[in-house]
């Protein structure tokens, strides 16, 4: 891996008010806007939840950047692993220079992931893993000179 922490993400009821929070406050600055309806076969699997409605901003502040995702769907909360669909801090990401790389080499380390890495063109190669604790932690590998570059 090369190392280096590329993003905090945090799942909320109300994007635009969280967003304009760390805007005012914090000086961060919006790099991304998307948003889906009906699912994304690629961020379907590498979240784990299935049939997705999303809103997401990626915020930048120096070299840090913050995600935020707005759940229209599903909104039901699983209790047998924190999805990452539910409000609060859901996942970090760690940047890598070789995805596949690093996936084989945690996967067999006995790491548990979501599913094996993902492309969004333009964007990055990424997926999500679990930690001990069953928190997420996502390798992402950012494409040369899209709005996740560091």
């Amino acid at each position: 891996m090369s190392g280096g922490l590329h993003h905090a993400s945090i799942t909320t009821e109300d994007i635009d008010r969280l967003a304009a929070f760390y805007e005012t406050h914090f000086g961060f600055r919006r790099v991304y806007e998307g948003e889906w309806d009906g699912g994304s076969p690629v961020a379907d699997l590498i979240y784990g939840v299935a049939d997705t409605s999303v809103r997401m901003v990626m915020l930048r502040a120096g070299a840090a950047f913050l995600e935020i995702f707005e759940f229209r769907r599903p909104r039901e909360i699983r209790r047998d692993s924190r999805p990452v669909n539910m409000p609060g801090y859901s996942h970090i990401a760690v940047v890598t220079d070789d995805i596949e790389a690093d996936y084989r080499r945690l996967l067999a380390a006995g790491v548990t992931f979501h599913c094996p890495p993902q492309h969004a063109p333009g964007l990055c190669r990424a997926t999500y893993a679990r930690d001990p604790d069953g928190n997420i932690v996502e390798l992402l590998q950012p494409e040369p000179g899209g709005p996740f570059a560091t």
